[in-house]
């Protein structure tokens, strides 16, 4: 009798188990690469969290500034409180050899600017896209914010991706 009863919890805890792994299964994803806008349209877009060579952490999101458009938009997201982003604040990429200085876009529509917080900052990124032929390491800068995050070549192939 006692083997039993052994057994049957057994089989109860399985299923008890079974039964939480897939009903939260549509739960447990990380991060989706397809949004859906207000539009009740699709976008693709790249969301990474990056840490910069000063242990802070920043939020890299790139997705396309329409859906018509090929044209990208960067976001830096900051920890927000711990930092302010004074606009028009450029942006140094560097990759080897090459470096771009991206235009602060923040400001440019009303509706992005009410929304964004003191934290974030955008810029368009297709210039430096359209330039690379290579899925290259990049570094950002922005002065007295960020002395170095470091891009891997895994991020910017994903990057070059969503512009195709």
């Amino acid at each position: 009798m006692e083997g039993f009863r052994n057994l049957f919890r057994l089989i109860i805890c399985s299923l008890l188990i079974c039964c939480c792994l897939f009903i939260s299964a549509n739960k447990s994803y990380a991060d989706s690469t397809v949004t859906i806008n207000d539009q009740k349209k699709e976008i693709k877009r790249s969301l990474e969290s990056l840490k910069d060579l000063d242990y802070q952490t920043w939020e890299i999101i790139v997705y396309p500034s329409n859906t018509e458009s090929k044209n990208l938009i960067l976001r830096i997201v900051g920890f927000p409180g711990s930092l302010r982003i004074d606009h028009p604040t450029s942006l140094t990429v560097n990759s080897g050899r090459k470096t771009w200085n991206l235009k602060d876009i923040t400001k440019n529509t009303k509706i992005k600017a009410e929304t964004l917080n003191d934290s974030a900052a955008e810029y368009d990124l297709s210039t430096l896209i359209a330039e690379l032929d290579k899925n290259r390491p990049l570094r950002l800068s922005l002065p007295g914010m960020i002395n170095d995050l470091p891009i891997p070549p895994y991020l910017v192939s994903e990057w070059r991706s969503l512009a195709e």
